[in-house]
């Protein structure tokens, strides 16, 4: 009780400030190529994957609802095929929020099966408490998987994985392999720390072995859209990788040292990492 109380009696001067609303209608879309007509579109929110095929297109991830009509129009200049499929990596809203207005243009939303039961159900943010209240139905993927999934169009072919565990319980990364492309969702996040959401999955040991099993497929040549932060190469997920598992180290040895959490701020294990990351 003492701890409940001594924690909520802290809270006010350890929440950050929540940040401002994002004014939506001064978002703007920046298009990457990627080479073999496959993109990589950054507006705000997650970062999206556009893959054309010869009789429709496949997206990776859909940020936010309001940006719709910009993200449509950014495709529009590389295709006019229609979207076909629209993948979740995951259920956070700054990747799903696009879900309901795509569908309704007709595509197939398709995810790992916990994305649809986390977005049907609502969610709790573990670090603020804030509650994400349940998606209309129209919002939910019409298709999910466990396991593997592909999406096969004409001339292009999507695998869709499914890492147990890592940035929530729901995660998926597609390999575009023709093209070379991967598209991770939160399991990597480029030149930033990951947001490990530990109240709904996700765990440290999934995100580094999300990695290390990335590290076997990939190449020098591979384009990698992370979940967040600029394009990336192998080298850079190696880097990813090597913070990951230092600061698991670390923190696992202070643990076992019998530190409590005040002191483990205080002793500040990360300070060299900051820098980068």
């Amino acid at each position: 009780v003492w701890l409940a109380g001594n924690a909520q009696a802290q809270q006010p001067q350890q929440q950050p400030a929540a940040p401002p609303p994002v004014d939506f209608s001064k978002v703007e879309i920046k298009t990457t190529d990627l080479g073999d007509n496959v993109y990589m579109l950054e507006g705000q929110g997650g970062n999206i994957t556009v893959a054309v095929a010869k009789d429709g297109i496949i997206m990776v991830d859909g940020e936010y609802a309001p940006l719709h009509d910009k993200i449509k129009a950014a495709i529009a200049t590389i295709s006019n095929q229609p979207i076909k499929y629209l993948i979740n990596t995951h259920f956070h809203g700054d990747h799903t929020g696009g879900n309901g207005p795509f569908a309704k243009d007709g595509a197939t939303v398709v995810a790992e099966v916990n994305v649809k039961n986390r977005l049907a159900a609502g969610t709790t943010d573990g670090l603020t408490g804030v509650k994400t209240p349940p998606v209309p139905a129209d919002a939910l993927p019409a298709k999910t998987y466990t396991g593997a999934f592909k999406i096969r169009l004409n001339g292009r072919v999507a695998d869709l994985k499914h890492i147990a565990n890592a940035h929530t319980d729901g995660d998926t990364y597609v390999w575009f392999k023709t093209a070379n492309v991967l598209s991770t969702g939160d399991t990597f996040t480029n030149g930033r720390y990951p947001n490990i959401d530990f109240a709904n999955g996700g765990n440290i040991k999934g995100m580094i072995a999300a990695t290390d099993l990335y590290l076997k497929f990939v190449n020098d040549k591979t384009r990698i859209v992370p979940g967040h932060g600029p394009i990336a190469d192998k080298a850079a997920l190696a880097g990813y990788r090597t913070m990951l598992t230092t600061a698991r180290d670390r923190m696992a040895k202070l643990v076992k040292d019998g530190k409590s959490e005040d002191d483990v701020v205080a002793a500040k294990p990360f300070a060299d990492l900051d820098a980068k990351w």
